[in-house]
């Protein structure tokens, strides 16, 4: 039976999907529920909407004191200019990277399954903040039940695959396939590089932008063959990166990387009278506007918004400009109310 969708469930569904705040997008999942039609062609996506609003909302209550779930959070509020989830077979050097890149106490260990809960942590390049989080291993031996819940923060994802496993192929393989099995979908196109954005038909599917990263590359005489093999036999078509956790090699190239293929776009803000505030940019995604720069100061401030004068690449020094007005990169931003 088709569903039929209403033009208002629609709008609560393109809501939810842009939604990174937990409490916004259980408004969004009570929204899709109170305004999807009622009949027997939407059961099924009524139920998914039901079993996520109670996820999402004993996730917000936090640990229950002897329930089942005592440990730390399983889904992480996102910060920064994007969340960043690392993805990866046991053993392949996740908590190892992590920690290296951006200085977290995570747990690493040689033996397999040391990431038990989401670790956050922040990668700073260029004033731009990224996120990081080390989710455990993905393996068939290993199931996370609450992978998928997780990883619905994220913006983009490392794949961390160590090329010096003699079955790193089918390990990698493997991850793409049970993380298939959650409606998770890795792909190879990144929102800076296209203007397209892919979507799907299931709100609750998952497009991650991916950037293959093959560490331990100290260990490799040319990781570069290595890598290209990889792909080959893989048939992947991840950009990718050689780095090594050990020797730092490569990894200054990530923060670079992201900024670039994200479309990160630095913008400053000032109040009357006064200097730009140039220690604390916002970061936004190219083709976003005034009213989201005004969204990220305070969110009512998008509402009160009259006008706005920029300085920069966008405009003229001082020019007024409306809500719609696109910045760019370094444009100094001054919010009229």
């Amino acid at each position: 039976m088709p569903a039929n969708l209403s033009p208002e469930y629609k709008a609560a569904e393109a809501a939810f999907r842009r939604a990174r705040d937990l409490r916004e997008r259980l408004d969004c999942l009570h929204e899709m529920l109170r305004t999807i039609p009622k009949h027997k062609g939407t059961d099924h996506l009524q139920a998914d909407i039901k079993r996520r609003i109670k996820e999402l909302s004993e996730e917000l209550e936090g640990p229950k004191k002897g329930g089942a779930r005592s440990g730390p959070a399983l889904v992480i509020r996102p910060e920064g200019a994007a969340q960043i989830a690392l993805v990866g077979p046991p053993n392949s050097g996740k908590s190892a990277l992590h920690a290296r890149l951006t200085g977290s106490s995570a747990p690493v260990a040689a033996y397999p399954f040391t990431t038990q809960y989401p670790e956050p942590g922040m990668l700073i390049f260029d004033e731009v903040h990224f996120q990081l989080v080390d989710l455990p291993a993905v393996s068939p031996e290993h199931p996370v039940p609450w992978l998928a819940g997780a990883l619905q923060m994220a913006d983009a994802c490392l794949l961390v695959v160590d090329l010096g496993d003699p079955d790193c192929v089918g390990e990698i393989e493997a991850v793409r396939a049970l993380l298939a099995e959650k409606r998770v979908t890795l792909i190879d196109r990144w929102p800076g590089d296209s203007a397209t954005v892919e979507t799907d038909d299931d709100p609750f599917a998952l497009r991650l932008p991916t950037l293959l990263v093959a560490n331990k590359a100290d260990l490799s005489a040319d990781e570069n063959a290595e890598l290209e093999t990889f792909c080959e036999l893989t048939e992947l078509r991840y950009p990718a990166l050689g780095v090594s956790a050990t020797t730092g090699e490569g990894l200054g190239e990530i923060g670079p990387w992201l900024v670039r293929h994200l479309g990160i776009v630095r913008v400053y803000t000032k109040t009357p009278g006064k200097p730009p505030a140039k220690d604390h940019p916002f970061a936004l995604r190219r083709g976003q506007t005034v009213e989201d720069v005004a969204r990220l100061v305070h969110k009512d401030l998008a509402q009160s918004l009259k006008y706005a004068r920029v300085w920069g690449k966008s405009g003229f020094d001082g020019q007024h400009v409306g809500r719609e007005h696109v910045v760019e990169d370094g444009d100094v931003i001054e919010l009229h109310s």
